[in-house]
């Protein structure tokens, strides 16, 4: 284990890796949080730990995870296991009889189902302690593993019997069945939350914990790559990105009222000469009307970028709302208008599918084709872009050494009131291979835009 000064290192050096910012001030703060509790209640040191060192709920998750892992609540088989008990965990259990067959197996799920029942979290948590010792062992006894204590388990599957243990003949369908089922589905779920803890810290124990705390940690949300978002995580990132979308309308509805003044107030301006002689030394300019300004926005759909897309589909729900006009566009080869796509209460990822399979992004080889989508939306979409466009351009620049169609892009970025490209790929990539990041740049601002973290960048650095 090593002294409790090496655990704090490394846990604080964890916590950063993951993405949590800690500053040495606050690693400080938790030493001194320390000195005023009891060390031995683990869960009055995890209360130190999260009260100094973790900053936004999102992190709440990882922090807990990465604590469970540099300070176990057990070693292994877990001295509060009971002798019966942690022998089974040592007896390797005959993979030939299927989990249905076997007794033992059946035995335990009746014990699992009363503690589903019962909803005591600790005596729960020793269950899943138990189990992963006699289920989690891989076949060649070489790793741990969560599938095979949920394979032998099946938790899922006591649905049906917990309900009836509750309803007693009550009638189905009702309100009380929608709350119980509702009750039992989060204890399942804390299950299995508690299995794949301890498989956790067995791994922990077997190999050494930053490697565990590698494998297992992911980035905060905030870091997560577009590249890299799964279906589950969009209503995350659908809640993040709409105070984003406000921002960056406000921001660009700044930049405007700061570029261009309203009209000259010639009565103003008279009446302010009288004090300098009649002199017009400093003229006054009627106010502007607001007014939200007009977006456009055009994205690689291509298959290299097509998480990125994704993320781009779920900026141009939350920017709808915030512009008197957007209108989208996609490309792979060729240009189609895909604003007819957005309706309200589409589904995201339900409407890439359907973008896919009706969109016209395809022209010849189905490749990437900057300079020809460029070219197709100049002669199809022209009159999308005015003087009131902000024109947001989205992906890798990335054209497969094709054509760039570079006099056209600045013949339409003169036309915008403004343009930003924002580019999923780290920085150190550009201008490598087919990349013409450079060349694009040098006609739009480009930025590179990977997770929520850079895009918050992006729209402060509009407020500059």
């Amino acid at each position: 284990m090593g002294s409790l000064v090496d655990r704090h290192t490394g846990f604080v050096a964890a916590l950063r890796d993951a993405g949590l910012p800690v500053s040495v001030a606050e690693g400080l703060d938790a030493v001194r949080a320390l000195g005023v509790i009891d060390l031995i209640d683990r869960e009055a040191l995890r209360a130190a730990y999260a009260a100094t060192l973790v900053k936004r709920p999102a992190h709440r998750a990882t922090f807990d995870m990465l604590f469970d892992l540099w300070f176990p609540a057990a070693l292994g088989d877990g001295a509060a296991l009971g002798a019966e008990r942690a022998r089974g965990a040592r007896v390797e259990r005959d993979s030939s009889v299927p989990p249905a067959l076997d007794p033992e197996v059946q035995e335990h799920r009746r014990e699992l189902r009363d503690l589903l029942l019962d909803g005591d979290d600790a005596a729960l948590a020793q269950f899943a302690r138990a189990a992963v010792g006699r289920y989690g062992r891989s076949p060649g006894q070489r790793s741990w593993f969560s599938s095979g204590v949920l394979r032998a388990l099946s938790p899922s599957t006591l649905m049906a019997s917990l309900l009836n243990a509750v309803l007693q003949g009550r009638e189905r369908g009702g309100m009380a069945e929608r709350v119980a089922r509702q009750r039992f589905r989060e204890r399942i779920t804390r299950f299995e939350e508690m299995v794949a803890t301890e498989v956790r810290r067995r791994i922990a124990e077997d190999s050494d914990v930053e490697r565990a705390a590698r494998l297992a940690v992911r980035p905060p949300l905030e870091q997560l790559d577009f590249n890299r978002a799964a279906r589950a995580d969009l209503d995350a990132l659908r809640r993040e990105v709409y105070p984003l979308a406000r921002r960056l309308a406000t921001r660009l509805a700044r930049r405007q009222r700061l570029a261009r003044r309203g009209r000259l107030d010639f009565r103003r301006t008279v009446r302010a000469s009288l004090s300098t002689g009649g002199v017009p030394l400093t003229t006054h300019h009627r106010p502007r009307r607001p007014h939200k300004p007009e977006l456009v926005i055009l994205c690689d759909a291509s298959d290299s970028v097509a998480s990125f897309a994704h993320f781009t589909l779920l900026l141009t729900f939350a920017l709808r709302e915030q512009f008197t006009r957007v209108r989208a566009f996609a490309f792979i080869d060729t240009t189609d208008e895909i604003t007819r796509f957005f309706a309200p209460g589409v589904d995201v990822a339900d409407a890439m599918t359907t973008l896919a399979r009706e969109a016209d992004l395809v022209w010849i080889t189905g490749r990437s084709n900057y300079g020809h989508a460029i070219k197709v939306f100049d002669d199809k979409y022209r009159d999308a872009i005015t003087p009131k466009t902000s024109l947001l351009i989205l992906g890798d620049a990335r054209s497969n050494y094709g054509e760039l169609s570079l006099p056209i892009l600045r013949r339409l970025v003169d036309a915008a009131r403004n343009a930003y490209w924002l580019n999923p790929e780290p920085r150190r990539h550009w201008n490598t291979g087919d990349s013409a990041a450079g060349a694009y740049g040098e006609i739009v601002p480009m930025y590179e835009c990977r997770n929520l973290a850079q895009l918050t960048a992006f729209i402060e650095d509009l407020a500059g």
